[in-house]
């Protein structure tokens, strides 16, 4: 029996029993769709964190008030943990050399209104520093003054869609909003940045720190965002920041400082494994289904016990039955891994359609895993009923 003729007697037999077929094909479709788009999702989340991360440039630092752990003298006898404080930041552009841009942020959330229309968004306090820390754009007026960072002006700048929102129709510049109880008037509009990091550049106010810590009535910041320049030493830099607040805070780190490539790292890693994690979760999908077609097998096996004893009376050697039956299997788990392999990409770019900005796409391994999974699930699993085919008693087999 040659290799064609296997073939048509393979697929002959699935076209025989269509319904059982298709659910059959079905379950190994689940198992590779689910694989593809698991995966996608995992890689899409990796490369979206770390195009975040990316878009602040290759030299940030980032300086957080609170640790989880303090060093600097027994408990009870270091002293109260201090605030991140404005002159904190200032210290630190004054003492840190490696520091090119440093812009301190507060954050809160509060009403602005113009007139009759109002939103609930943050409000960031920050310096003209964070235009181009943040690599931000301007579509309309000026970003935030060159002024003493202890001096709180009355102007703000909004975003994209907040200007839209607050002034239809009309240029913002100029004009007066309140937020809370403060009166401020607009000098600027961001042009659209869309969300980055958690924070929705489109729907914000961006005001001088010091006023929007005194509108919060705090004293201590959110954070501190540090810019180095181009040949200096992250790991140096980083070092001298803390021995600086350390000094500052009576020898205690009760900060945290953090560097874009720690967390870039950090973040791929763990999604990482989630993704090799789920891809796991979904392979065992694979296994029902092939456990699904070892079944399917079985019954033909058993429905077709007088063909198989025909078979035998005409010649055929047990080598070219094992063989028709892995054939059939092996069809079986390659339509169906056909299918959920569109079935998959399909999926993934409906996400990607309803979110652009999410960077899901399956990977090639992922791909190949699951394809060549499919198969091999169905040569294991076809082996026990093709072996019980070949086992059968043609005199037997032909009373039957």
């Amino acid at each position: 029996m040659s290799f064609p003729d296997l073939l048509r007697f393979a697929s002959g037999a699935l076209r025989g029993h269509r319904l059982r077929t298709g659910l059959s094909m079905l379950g190994v479709a689940i198992g590779v769709a689910a694989v593809i788009v698991l995966t996608s999702l995992g890689v899409g989340a990796r490369d979206y964190v770390t195009d975040q991360f990316a878009s602040l440039g290759t030299n940030i630092l980032i300086v957080l008030p609170g640790k989880t752990e303090t060093t600097g003298g027994l408990p009870g006898l270091g002293g109260v943990p201090r605030d991140l404080t404005l002159e904190d930041a200032i210290a630190v552009v004054r003492g840190i050399p490696a520091a090119e841009r440093v812009s301190p942020v507060s954050m809160g959330n509060e009403r602005v209104s113009s007139g009759e229309r109002s939103k609930d968004v943050a409000v960031i306090g920050t310096t003209a520093e964070m235009l181009k820390v943040r690599r931000l754009e301007m579509a309309n007026g000026q970003f935030l003054p060159e002024s003493d960072w202890d001096r709180g002006v009355s102007v703000a700048v909004l975003g994209h869609d907040l200007a839209a929102d607050l002034f239809p129709g009309r240029n913002p510049v100029g004009q007066v909003v309140r937020i809370g109880d403060f009166r401020m008037r607009v000098i600027g509009v961001l042009a659209s940045q869309g969300v980055s990091l958690g924070v929705d550049f489109d729907n914000l106010v961006m005001v001088p720190v010091a006023t929007g810590m005194r509108m919060f009535n705090r004293t201590s910041l959110f954070r501190i965002l540090l810019t180095l320049r181009p040949q200096a030493s992250a790991e140096k830099a980083k070092q001298d920041i803390i021995a600086l607040l350390e000094d500052r805070h009576s020898g205690e780190e009760d900060f945290t400082l953090i560097t874009q490539d720690a967390v870039m790292s950090s973040f791929a890693g763990i999604l990482e494994v989630l993704t090799l994690a789920i891809a796991g979760i979904a392979a065992i999908s694979l296994t029902v289904a092939g456990i699904g077609i070892m079944n399917v097998m079985l019954v033909s096996v058993s429905e077709r016990t007088p063909e198989i004893g025909l078979l035998k009376a005409v010649g055929a050697h047990r080598r070219q039955i094992l063989a028709a039956f892995l054939v059939e299997a092996i069809l079986l788990s390659l339509a169906g891994g056909v299918v959920g392999l569109l079935a998959g990409w399909g999926m993934v770019k409906a996400v990607v359609a309803l979110y652009p900005t999410f960077p899901a796409h399956p990977p090639l391994w992922a791909v190949a895993a699951a394809f060549g999974v499919s198969l091999l699930v169905g040569a294991v699993f076809g082996v026990l009923p093709a072996r019980q085919a070949t086992e059968l008693d043609p005199i037997r087999a032909l009373r039957s």
